[in-house]
């Protein structure tokens, strides 16, 4: 790997303003769509349901301003790869970048796949496996798009999470002034444990504030301003997500959401009938599609890093001149999940399968990269532009999260048997990263 840093550094070009806004359009997307249901399956009534919601923004704003001083520290590209190289060595970082490929980033892709797939079989329905199908179609479709480069414009993109976030409070609004019929809780949840698991998807809502926090090198006055677009951005994704779930409440209820597999879709078809509820599983369509590519995008870039920096994976690291794409990284990046995307279509659900495939390997190396934070501030003696407020609080709570919800991944098992083959495939392949590590090494 090249250790000389670039001469050229961010320029400081955002406001407090253009900081909330892109924090926001990061962590909001597709899942505000699909969790809830799993979350009030697993809460015993509407008060915990909620307390879940708030506890998902608190838990984020931790990790938040955890990331933000590891962005600040080591502004230069690769995100966790590069904080995991420099804070526990190349071995640690080899693991992060396999598990990205094989297990995270790949499930990820699968995982919101399936949230398209169940709201494009409210528009068509393509026989028993329609779900399945239809997010293999998107992840095929997107990918071919990524290898030719015609991306989707940032204009495009700030357009699509205007959009979304209007249409979602709009949505929200509409949903509080007219009501319905609302179901009482069915019973369930109330334990630690289940809470536990409700959480694994309140925190996969919440999403891309890892993103977020590596703004820190181009907010001007980044020592100040970090600290107030990280906490009113997140504050803000809260309220939203809280003003969604209410209406959802206001008029499906507790167990109205729990029943449901398209949880935004059932909302409208009971306040606008069937035509409303299509019109809304586009909407959704489109933005599971934005949030896809980026993913796509984002996740084929670590692999691409992955080929340059070891020999044995060097086709990973071509890069093709024509679209400007790390061509072979995608094509392998979609290969593997619509091979997960196969799997999970014989589960009960393809997104609960994805996330429990996921979630045990995802925590653990935010976890880790948790760590990293303490390691360099033992070792290094630069003042970074931002520093984290109430150190070593917040990020030991935040490393107390992140074991907790190793724990409750792994312990997803207990709460949903059909899926403990998803967990124990997922670590196993994590696990797969050692060996294969020494093995490149030699090479």
């Amino acid at each position: 790997m090249d250790g000389n840093p670039s001469k050229v550094a961010p320029k400081q070009l955002l406001s407090v303003g253009d900081g909330i806004f892109l924090t926001i359009g990061m962590i909001v997307g597709a899942l505000i769509f699909k969790a809830p249901s799993t979350v009030a399956g697993a809460t015993a009534g509407t008060g915990e349901f909620l307390f879940a919601w708030l506890l998902g923004g608190l838990v984020s704003l931790c990790g938040a301003l955890v990331y933000a001083e590891l962005a600040s520290r080591h502004p230069d590209t690769g995100g966790e790869y590069m904080f995991l190289t420099r804070g526990f060595g190349r071995g640690v970082a080899f693991v992060f970048a396999w598990s990205r490929m094989t297990v995270i980033q790949t499930g990820a892709i699968a995982a919101v796949a399936f949230v398209f797939g169940d709201y494009a079989s409210e528009i068509v329905r393509l026989g028993e496996k329609s779900s399945a199908v239809w997010a293999a179609i998107a992840v095929i479709v997107l990918t071919v798009l990524n290898i030719a480069g015609t991306l989707q414009s940032k204009t495009l993109q700030k357009v699509m999470e205007v959009a979304l976030i209007a249409g979602l409070v709009l949505f929200a609004l509409a949903g509080l002034m007219a009501g319905g019929t609302p179901k009482p809780a069915a019973g369930g949840g109330g334990s630690l444990g289940q809470f536990g698991f409700a959480m694994i998807f309140v925190l996969l809502a919440f999403g891309g504030w890892n993103e977020a926090a590596y703004l820190a090198g181009e907010v001007r006055d980044s020592g100040r301003n970090m600290v107030r677009i990280l906490i009113w951005g997140v504050l803000s994704v809260t309220a939203l997500y809280l003003l969604v779930n209410l209406a959802y409440l206001a008029v499906l209820g507790h167990g109205g959401i729990k029943e449901s597999k398209a949880v935004a879709a059932d909302m409208m078809r009971a306040i606008a009938g069937d035509k409303g509820a299509v019109l809304l599983a586009l909407l959704v369509c489109v933005s599971v599609f934005t949030t896809m590519n980026a993913a796509i995008f984002t996740g084929a870039r670590t692999t691409y890093a992955l080929g340059r920096d070891f020999s044995v994976f060097r086709k990973l690291g071509a890069w093709r001149e024509s679209g400007s794409t790390p061509a072979n990284a995608l094509i392998l990046q979609g290969v593997i999940a619509l091979v997960l995307v196969a799997a999970s279509a014989f589960t009960p659900d393809g997104f609960s399968a994805m996330v429990a495939y996921t979630s045990p390997v995802f925590w653990t190396f935010f976890l880790l990269t948790a760590l990293t934070l303490f390691v360099f501030r033992r070792k290094e003696a630069a003042m970074p532009a931002f520093r984290v407020p109430l150190y070593p609080v917040v990020p030991i709570a935040f490393c107390l999260a992140c074991a907790w919800m190793l724990y409750s991944s792994i312990n997803y098992v207990r709460f949903a048997v059909q899926f403990g083959a998803p967990v124990l495939a997922g670590l196993a392949i994590m696990a797969l990263g050692i060996p294969l590590y020494f093995f490149a090494r030699r090479k």
